[in-house]
């Protein structure tokens, strides 16, 4: 075998041997087919890379279908947010479709069935069908009225059209075998009474059809070749090829196959439950930076490429697993570090004075963008006598094992000097509120003299007071403390939330060159992780959210 046909999914291998035995490669058309009933998630985000990608790899159309078959729960805001995720990752569609697009034809094939016999209006409700259908290991019931005469049904559909009946009261089902097992054909739904305005259809229809129902028939109408589904839909795949039978005449025939959902640590990916977590105010929206929807990793500054990245080394595989979130991290922080711009900014800030530099000098010191990238040039980062650096980044007394500044110790200020520490000024409660040090003038970075080259072991961002520029940094970190928070029966996935999973800092500083950052820009705090400028941000308040720190830190606790 070669290493191109090693290299193939078991899906991309099911479309090979389709080809194989005859498919003709012109045939093939794919689809992504999401309900718009909240913000598309990292798990929808692998189902368009497979759908997209095999678009891409074979050359085939794409469209973009939108189960619009339950008015209750969906909003043209999620139709357009849909879209704006899919344009956003890189991807075009064929078509724009949806399933009320087919309502008439649905409902017109449903009359068919009930004229051949195969389905039929049930008055009962919805726990009196629930009680009959039976366990796993034994068969349902018949319902009182599976042998209606077919008259009578094609009359009780027609008034359920028409909207006389009320809610609940009757629905259509198929007839198939109740005593089969695979309890998903006894009997399913097909059509039940629904109230509700349509975001498309408006009042139009008092009945809506399951999605059993709509699913197979719009694939069938648009000839989708391969209907890719996750995991949970395989007991539906019989009941899939029960409903094309029905209406299947000539024209290529749909195939359904399924692979494993994704799934993330430390988050939750049910889109009830992500729901919940908007209309409870846990999060500020579907945009939110800590949700896993791909709107919040948009704004929380993950990249289009990271999110395919991830997509393609995590894999397609048959059975459900839990993928590591550090996987996503590392992707975002592998394409970050070799595009993201480094700037200087201080988030924890303490004054230090450069006692022997003249008081009213200040200098304009070459930094380069990005190391990683020769093309991305370089800029100018003001440099004065009092500059900020990290708090953190002093000791008075430190051991050998600390690279930073203390006093009688010398440290590199990034692009600029060697300082030296050699005193401290104390508020009366013993705070530290500066630090007194000299410099090396001959030591500028870049500047060729011997000073220059002198090697010292720590090296410090900083910021120049007279140039800094305040913000608001929003230091995001996960959503749950927990790998698995929605794993256990008898505890609520909510009493897991983090509670430092935002910690908001108003007293940042970073360099001016930031006044021109626009929303959604990256960039690498130097030392510190990568951000990105939030939609919120204006240059009068500049707002930077963390997209993950430089190092994945949470891998030091589970050590621990």
């Amino acid at each position: 075998m070669s290493e191109e046909k090693k290299s193939l999914n078991f899906l991309e291998q099911i479309i090979e041997e389709d080809l194989k035995k005859g498919l003709e490669k012109n045939k093939l058309r794919f689809r992504f087919p999401p309900e718009p009933n909240g913000y598309l998630h990292i798990g929808h985000a692998s189902s368009i890379c497979l759908n997209f990608g095999l678009g891409l790899k074979y050359n085939a159309p794409v469209n973009l279908r939108f189960d619009d078959t339950n008015p209750s729960k969906e909003e043209q805001e999620y139709v357009d947010a849909i879209k704006n995720d899919i344009k956003w990752l890189g991807f075009k569609w064929d078509k724009e479709l949806y399933a009320s697009d087919y309502f008439q034809q649905l409902y017109q094939w449903a009359i068919n069935l009930i004229k051949k016999g195969k389905a039929y209006v049930d008055d009962q409700s919805s726990e009196e069908i629930a009680k009959q259908k039976g366990t796993p290991t034994q068969p349902g019931t018949n319902s009182p009225f599976r042998d209606r005469p077919i008259k009578e049904n094609l009359e009780l559909f027609e008034k359920m059209k028409n909207g006389e009946f009320p809610e609940g009261s009757h629905v259509l089902r198929a007839k198939i075998n109740m005593a089969s097992s695979n309890m998903l054909l006894r009997d399913p739904i097909m059509y039940r009474v629904l109230r509700k305005a349509h975001h498309r259809t408006r009042t139009d229809w008092n009945i809506y059809p399951m999605y059993d129902w709509a699913h197979g028939e719009s694939d069938y109408i648009e000839q989708v070749s391969h209907s890719l589904c996750t995991l949970e839909f395989k007991p539906h795949r019989d009941l899939y090829n029960w409903f094309l039978d029905q209406v299947y005449t000539t024209n290529l025939r749909p195939k359904q196959r399924e692979f494993a959902r994704r799934n993330i640590s430390y988050t939750v990916m049910s889109k009830r439950k992500l729901l919940e977590l908007v209309q409870e105010n846990y999060v500020s929206g579907w945009d939110d930076p800590r949700m896993p929807t791909i709107s919040g990793l948009r704004r929380r500054g993950y990249t289009p490429k990271s999110i395919i990245k991830f997509s393609e080394v995590a894999g397609i595989a048959k059975r459900d697993n839990v993928t590591d979130v550090a996987l996503l991290e590392f992707c975002v922080r592998d394409h970050l570090n070799k595009t993201a711009p480094r700037v200087m900014a201080v988030l924890n800030p303490v004054k230090l004075v450069i006692t022997n530099y003249p008081k009213d000098k200040e200098e304009w010191l070459e930094a380069e963008n990005n190391p990683e990238d020769e093309s991305a040039g370089t800029r100018q980062v003001p440099f004065s006598r009092e500059i900020y650096i990290e708090r953190e980044d002093f000791k008075e007394e430190a051991n050998k094992k600390f690279f930073r500044l203390s006093l009688g110790k010398e440290v590199r200020l990034k692009n600029a000097y060697i300082i030296k520490a050699e005193s401290v000024l104390k508020d009366i409660e013993g705070n530290i509120i500066e630090i007194h040090c000299s410099y090396d003038s001959l030591s500028k970075s870049g500047s060729g003299t011997e000073e220059s080259k002198r090697k010292v072991k720590g090296t410090l961002h900083w910021v120049s007071i007279k140039h800094a520029v305040k913000a608001e940094v929003r230091l995001y970190d996960r959503l749950f403390i927990d790998e698995a928070p929605d794993n256990y029966k008898d505890r609520n996935y909510k009493e897991f939330i983090n509670p430092n999973s935002l910690i908001t800092n108003k007293n940042t500083y970073v360099e001016p060159s930031l006044l021109s950052a626009k929303p959604l820009d990256r960039f690498q705090f130097q030392r510190l992780g990568y951000f990105c400028v939030d939609l919120d941000s204006t240059k009068d308040h500049l707002i930077f959210n963390r997209t993950v720190p430089l190092r994945d830190s949470w891998a030091k606790i589970k050590q621990k």
